[in-house]
């Protein structure tokens, strides 16, 4: 199982979904089923542009459990 953790980096950042979106540029039904994970799949350009925002690495995104 894939965890996403993209609501805790939200969270620190104080960031909502409509910000993240205005940011990266990425529709906000994507950050929203990131969010929730309750995503099926993600495209590279999509974690390239949330480690962009976040300047974080993938592992710090997602993580196998």
């Amino acid at each position: 199982m894939i965890k996403c953790h993209l609501a805790r980096l939200m969270g620190e950042h104080k960031l909502k979904v409509t910000d993240v979106a205005r940011e990266t540029g990425l529709n906000r039904n994507t950050i929203t089923l990131l969010y929730k994970e309750t995503a099926q799949r993600v495209d590279f350009e999509t974690i390239d542009k949330l480690c962009d925002l976040f300047n974080c690495k993938v592992e710090d995104l997602f993580e196998k459990q």
